[in-house]
């Protein structure tokens, strides 16, 4: 994943002649990864993409981060985060390590410049709103529940349509892949891969810009915020084709894994990062042996934390958890269902919860927007009390 795409005009050989109506030549980039060696597309410009007119630094994007104390079970109600800022400017850093940074964003101002990420893929979660991720590549639409992955070095903008929204935001330095398992020698998706290829919505509309004049385009790059100012549209190209583009991705088509009894987190993968995965949990039956247990088990984290995101529904294990809770479970203690959970949840035949899981394979940091938002009785929340 992803499958070959073309979109727009381009010529019948790669790196030959392609001319504007004109007579004169589109200027043609090669957009690669990993040395030439990666997923690349080759695109076709109206004008140059290097014709850059003014450059300025906007600062570092170092997130800033509590300092280290007891570990221990956290709860952040992310309901309580006051909205602001754009669909970029707008995110507010929870928790960070030197992988992914996992970030809630509720804009409210409309996007007014283009963002491109030089440091690695990005996943974005549209928990709430619609509108239309625009970019180098073309147009796509999203909408609730959707899963947007936009590789490292694509320019975008999001426009909201002026919807609430809310997002939650994987800032990678690294690749965002489907899991290995599930796709063969050749890239394609395998027979018991939880989604297939028709899943997964490629740009469709490529409407190239012409206009000359001033264009601002901020780049995340080695850990700073670039500010490049463009003689003209960004979203010049009139056509492309390659293997590397962004790409949309439901939540609600991703089909369960189910058995006898209970089925352990892997089944739930839904993507693959540099040194974490992503998980989504929707409703599905329950575990049908006669002495099933629905609920969880206890388990340890031995080398991961994990992170849970509630989108909705009831989550049977868990207690005192709302809409938008973030919990997070670190290595090196155990976790489980909260105290009569595992009872209540027996002879239960199906459960309608929808939650995106993260668990990393290196320790995860709190930022300090999440202290203002934290339940600080979670870690005591296993212990009953009559």
């Amino acid at each position: 994943m992803p499958f070959y795409h073309r979109l727009g005009e381009i010529p019948r050989k790669r790196h030959t002649q392609f001319r504007k109506p004109d007579g004169s030549l589109y200027s043609e980039q090669v957009m690669g990864t990993k040395g030439f060696s990666g997923n690349q597309a080759i695109l076709y410009h109206y004008y140059p993409p290097t014709s850059i007119m003014e450059v300025e630094d906007l600062g570092s994007v170092e997130v800033p981060l509590e300092e280290e104390g007891a570990l221990r079970h956290r709860h952040f109600r992310t309901a309580r985060l006051q909205p602001g800022g754009d669909p970029i400017s707008g995110r507010q850093p929870l928790l960070a390590n030197s992988d992914v940074v996992l970030s809630v964003c509720l804009p409210t101002e409309e996007q007014r410049y283009f963002y491109r990420n030089g440091q690695g893929d990005e996943l974005i979660f549209v928990h709430e709103g619609e509108g239309v991720l625009e970019t180098i590549f073309g147009n796509i639409p999203y909408r609730r529940g959707d899963y947007l992955v936009i590789p490292i070095g694509t320019t975008y903008r999001i426009d909201t349509r002026g919807t609430t929204t809310r997002l939650l935001v994987f800032d990678t330095n690294g690749e965002i892949t489907t899991p290995r398992r599930y796709r063969n020698a050749y890239g394609q998706l395998l027979e018991h891969s939880p989604f297939c290829e028709r899943d997964f919505r490629a740009p469709q509309e490529l409407i190239p810009h012409e206009e000359k004049g001033a264009f601002e385009v901020r780049v995340k790059a080695r850990g700073r915020i670039t500010k490049h100012i463009l003689d003209h549209h960004p979203f010049d190209v009139v056509g492309w084709d390659g293997y590397l583009y962004p790409y949309a991705f439901n939540i609600e088509d991703f089909e369960p894994i189910t058995g006898r009894i209970h089925q352990p987190p892997p089944v739930h993968q839904t993507f693959e990062g540099p040194n974490f995965v992503i998980c989504s949990f929707v409703p599905r039956l329950f575990d049908y042996h006669p002495l099933a247990i629905p609920a969880p088990y206890n388990h340890s984290n031995v080398e991961s934390d994990e992170v849970l995101y509630y989108v909705e529904g009831n989550f049977m294990s868990r207690r005192g958890i709302e809409e938008s809770s973030i919990t997070l479970h670190p290595a090196g203690m155990p976790h489980g269902p909260h105290p009569g959970t595992v009872e209540a949840s027996i002879g239960k035949e199906k459960t309608e919860e929808l939650a995106v899981m993260m668990d990393t394979f290196r320790p995860l940091y709190i930022a300090k927007p999440a202290l203002a938002i934290e339940d600080p009785n979670y870690a005591y929340s296993w212990v009953r009390h009559e």
